[in-house]
């Protein structure tokens, strides 16, 4: 076996390209019926604004053709002078099955912006019958442009921006919440320049009565909900039913006759955080648990409210000392258990304030275990609650948390995960059986109709072998996607902690291990990229005809990039077959509906050539976003292949007997590039950190990580050999406590 190598070295990096004018596709054309339609959709817009003036605004949704680009979204109407449309955003959805699927985004303007945006409609309409009989083509825009000449009285710019947003808007309206939440719900509204005092009052709800989580999300109860609904429908962007049952392990059988374990005292081991139902200090291993009970003291912890909590936590102390199966070789982990809930269930909109307020007081916990989860599924549309506070965390805080993929324990039928489980900064474990195939509980993603989750899977137990867990009353076996998790859970801080790894690349190794080069089918969602192996020496390790090294780096602008990997040939070229996983967290926003990650990073990586007389990457997925003078990449296309704004992308070659040695283009070296773009708020990704893991596979089976790691020297790469005896050693000596005389 072959140990991981970290490269570390610099990453150079270059400003975007500038936006070139706004363009039809090709061979496509705007009649004037259509903007008329929007001039009239617009109108009666404005009026019902107009009259309704308690918003001091408008809320107007855009339908647009189809799956939008951000390129091809509003370039003028509803623009607000020299600001972008897109500072407008409230909300996104989407619309229509099949082929008639579009997005629609919800905007918030002023009125004069509603009358600017008409003005400049019936301008382009009069234009487009005066001087194009009624119909403009993609080949009249482009003359335009290029003769740079203003159309009539209209500049030349703002007339093919506005014809460009008519030719992807479908329609203009105001989109009411389609559905009353019959129980108490947390609400989240559109932003708007009124207060939500005012907006209370205006919906006949004291404010006194209400619970506010921030300044657009509530907690109201169902007469509450009512009111807001009957009084201001389109205020409503998103809710979810606050009270959850948790979605628990089943058990098989009765609690097994205690044996008694023995385990040492804890002395430096990692400590890692799990926020769950609470813990029974009487267990074998309570003195490896710190716990706390995050409750009010007059609310009584049953047996029962302790049973979950105190199973997770043994796995992640002790699991493999009664699951021999799974030994990982990842030791012992000290846990800090807060407990949260009782066994029936949770408030999310407590769970929510308490789980920020519990990782702020505990800087130095950087791996958390969250088995809790919903028995409701996941909406459509937006993210829940839960898992957005978890993204908005772990981008804020340099922390990672592993999530049950939760379970589906009554329904015969498929059912979609549930909170939080929809987290995407997360990883989000489901569970196998030890025959490798996806548990009889099984629940599947997307998330938004688009995010592959679960990330991974893992043996969580089913009818035929169970999970041994410790519990108050003894030894017990049980299956289910909380005891899946605790198991990656170990994985990820032995990777953190022991290893010294980053986050980013710690979710990346895990992911691409998991992956392998025969990768599942995952149209099902059932077990993400696959199952995670056992062993952590096989995460941190490859085979000796593999070379996998890591690369990290920081997003200083557009492009991050190395053209400067040199990896060995034999007498014909490259004898390799590639592949690559990268990962980062970025800032998330909810309020963005299904436009949910606010950072794009579109990994391109494979052999050097020269192209219109500079190098570039010819990417082992063929990933043509960003090459110049490509049109009309359908976003619904590079989402579906090119996992674009997805922020985990594995991209690999498929393993052939037959295939060729890789041509040595004129470089005869290899690259790396990243490239970022934001959604929302520009230049936001700046500064995030990522994480790529690469293995190129020898097709004749010879070991070259020995060429390999000379010729990175050669290149000034600083070259580690990722020793897990090693790093045992240095994790030890860190963590001694010396002792002054």
């Amino acid at each position: 076996m072959n140990k991981i190598l970290q490269l570390k070295g610099h990453f150079d990096s270059n400003k975007g390209p500038k936006p070139g004018p706004a363009k039809l596709p090709p061979n496509t054309e705007v009649n004037v019926e259509h903007i008329d339609k929007l001039v009239s959709r617009l109108e009666s817009i404005f009026a019902t604004w107009k009259e309704d003036t308690r918003l001091k605004g408008a809320l107007v949704s855009v339908h647009y053709r189809r799956v939008i680009a951000k390129s091809n979204r509003l370039k003028i109407i509803l623009g607000n002078g020299s600001k972008s449309p897109n500072e407008s955003i409230r909300g996104a959805k989407f619309v229509g099955e099949g082929n008639e699927r579009h997005h629609v985004f919800t905007h918030y303007v002023p009125l004069t912006v509603l009358e600017n945006s008409i003005d400049i409609l019936r301008e382009c309409s009069d234009l487009v019958k005066e001087l194009y009989n009624g119909k403009i083509t993609s080949e009249d825009i482009d003359k335009i442009n290029s003769n740079k000449k203003d159309v009539g009285d209209m500049k030349r710019s703002n007339f093919s921006k506005a014809i460009v947003d008519a030719y992807y808007v479908k329609s203009f309206d105001i989109d009411k919440a389609e559905k009353i939440y019959n129980d108490r719900s947390v609400i989240t509204l559109y932003r708007t320049n009124v207060g939500i005092r005012e907006i209370l009052e205006y919906a006949g709800i004291d404010i006194n009565d209400v619970s506010l989580l921030d300044e657009n999300t509530l907690l109201l109860d169902k007469r509450q909900i009512e009111l807001l609904y009957n009084n201001m429908p389109y205020l409503i962007a998103m809710g979810v039913t606050d009270w959850s049952e948790i979605d628990c392990a089943q058990a098989i059988g009765d609690v097994i006759e205690e044996k008694k374990i023995e385990i040492p005292k804890p002395k430096n081991e990692p400590l890692v955080g799990v926020i769950d139902t609470h813990f029974d200090e009487e267990v074998y291993f309570s003195e490896w648990v710190k716990y706390k009970n995050c409750m009010d003291d007059v609310i009584e912890i049953e047996a029962k409210d302790k049973e979950h909590g105190t199973a997770v936590a043994s796995i992640i102390v002790d699991g493999p000392s009664f699951n021999p199966k799974l030994q990982d070789n990842c030791g012992r982990f000290r846990v800090k258990l807060f407990g949260v809930c009782k066994a029936k269930g949770f408030s999310v909109f407590w769970i929510l304030r308490k789980i920020r307020e519990i990782v702020a007081k505990n800087r130095d916990i950087k791996v958390w275990n969250l088995s809790l989860g919903s028995y409701m599924e996941i909406e459509e549309n937006f993210i829940s609650p839960a898992a957005a506070e978890l993204d908005r965390i772990q981008y804020e805080y340099d922390v990672i948390f592993v999530v049950a993929g939760t379970n589906n324990e009554h329904s015969k039928e498929k059912m979609k995960i549930g909170s939080p489980a929809d987290s995407l900064n997360s990883i989000v474990v489901n569970a196998v059986s030890f025959s490798g195939k996806p548990a009889s509980y099984s629940r599947v993603g997307p998330v938004l109709d688009f995010f592959y989750k679960p990330d991974v899977c893992y043996y969580g137990g089913d009818s035929d072998e169970a999970i041994r867990v410790c519990t108050p009353l003894g030894e017990k076996m049980v299956m289910g996607t909380s005891f899946a998790a605790p198991w990656i859970t170990r994985k990820v801080a032995y990777l953190i902690y022991v290893m010294g790894l980053s986050r980013e690349i710690a979710k990346a190794l895990i992911i691409d291990s998991a992956a392998g080069w025969d990768r599942q089918d995952i149209s099902s969602y059932e077990m993400g990229y696959g199952i995670v192996p056992i062993k952590i020496d096989d995460i941190l390790s490859s085979k000796d005809n593999e070379i996998k090294f890591l690369l990290s780096g920081t997003i200083e602008d557009f492009e991050t990039y190395t053209y400067n990997i040199p990896v060995p040939q034999d007498d014909k070229g490259f004898p390799y077959f590639a592949k690559a996983t990268l990962a980062y967290f970025p800032m998330c926003d909810r309020n963005q509906g299904v436009d949910y990650t606010s950072t794009e990073m579109d990994i391109h990586f494979g052999r050097l050539k020269i192209k219109n007389g500079k190098p570039a990457i010819y990417s082992i997925n063929n990933n043509l976003q960003s090459e110049s003078g490509l049109l009309n990449l359908r976003e619904n296309y590079v989402r579906k292949f090119y996992r674009k704004w997805d922020n985990v992308k594995h991209i690999s070659e498929e393993l052939s007997k037959n295939a060729k040695t890789r041509t040595v283009f004129e470089l005869g070296m290899w690259g790396l590039s990243i490239k970022t773009k934001e959604r929302a708020v520009e230049k936001a990704g700046r500064g995030l950190q990522f994480g790529v893991v690469v293995t190129l596979y020898e097709m004749k089976g010879v070991n070259r990580i020995n060429e390999f790691k000379k010729l990175c020297m050669m290149r000034n790469w600083l070259v580690n050999t990722v020793d897990i005896d090693n790093q045992i050693d240095v994790y030890n000596m860190a963590e001694e406590e010396i002792e002054l005389e």
